[in-house]
């Protein structure tokens, strides 16, 4: 099957021939029709999770993905062949199979029926974002009424940060370009902050000079030093997906913090998808792309600055 792969560890993610995967017990092989790419695709394609998962070569680029079921696994009683579905492949070691593929295989607890009114390239650009937004903000629990900044609000996991915390009741601060910043604001964003403008802590004190409540952190950026933990009042809340403060810090500015390690399963997942279906939440996608371009979005992708999600459309 076609697959955008890293051959060999070190070597650079090629699109080429590797052998189709089969269902093993517990999981779904998938003809892939769409797979959405996220920043871990290219943390995993450049090595730098080497040294904390085993990798095994070629190694499939991908997570996400959304397709028909060819075959189940041996325990796969929910799931059937021809069934529309999503899914993702959960971080388990070894780390080799992907979905940027023709097919991939998912563990069943990830895969979720696709609603019908969902295309596959939304459902595809779902599963990992959508779950990292849900579970970051159950971790700040927010309440009606209160003002949570979304640092990193741009990309495709602060795309549906902003709605889900819109839909409770908050207040939702965001951090963005200008470019970006009508987009945010139609998400659900009160006001849009641009952080090319200066530090993002100074710009929410000079608008809420008691701080915000909460914090949700986006950013990929991994030094803590660039969370801008100085916009929290004190006694407020943090969780991150990627850089937080050590507890001297947090205990200094008396905020509590949470590191996130998301689980895109399928109790996760499927309420999502149905609210998509609903009409009740938006999933942007940024751009729909060719499996021959796929290594070209990763690139994008690394770049930064992509309003949304980025999608490849295996079928083109």
């Amino acid at each position: 099957m076609r697959a955008l792969h890293v051959p060999a560890a070190g070597a650079q993610p090629e699109l080429g021939e590797v052998p189709t995967p089969t269902a093993a017990e517990g999981t779904v092989l998938i003809r892939v029709k769409a797979a959405g790419l996220n920043p871990i695709d290219n943390g995993i394609a450049s090595g730098m999770m080497a040294g904390m998962i085993p990798h095994e070569y070629p190694l499939v680029l991908g997570r996400d993905a959304a397709g028909v079921v060819e075959a189940v696994g041996e325990g796969v009683e929910d799931i059937a062949i021809g069934d529309e579905v999503l899914g993702h492949v959960l971080l388990a070691p070894p780390i080799q199979a992907g979905t940027i593929a023709d097919y991939a295989v998912l563990p069943a607890a990830s895969v979720v029926h696709k609603p019908q009114a969902l295309d596959f390239t939304t459902a595809a650009a779902l599963p990992l974002a959508g779950a990292a937004a849900a579970q970051t903000i159950d971790a700040i629990n927010p309440q009606a009424g209160q003002t949570v900044l979304v640092n990193g609000a741009s990309g495709g996991v602060g795309s549906y940060a902003v709605q889900l915390l819109s839909a409770r009741g908050v207040t939702v601060i965001a951090t963005g370009t200008t470019s970006d910043a009508d987009r945010l604001r139609a998400l659900g964003a009160a006001e849009v902050i641009d952080y090319t403008a200066g530090p993002v802590a100074e710009q929410v004190r000079a608008a809420y000079p008691d701080g915000v409540d909460a914090l949700v952190n986006l950013a990929p950026a991994y030094d803590p030093s660039a969370v801008p933990l100085a916009a929290v009042r004190r006694g407020g809340s943090l969780a991150s997906t990627t850089a937080l403060p050590d507890e001297q810090t947090l205990a200094h500015a008396d905020v509590t913090g949470s590191q996130i390690m998301v689980a895109a399963v399928r109790e996760v997942v499927a309420p999502l998808a149905e609210q998509v279906a609903a009409g009740q939440l938006k999933v942007s996608v940024a751009d729909v792309l060719p499996l021959d371009q796929a290594a070209a979005a990763l690139n994008t992708l690394a770049a930064g600055g992509v309003g949304g999600k980025l999608v490849i459309n295996i079928d083109a």
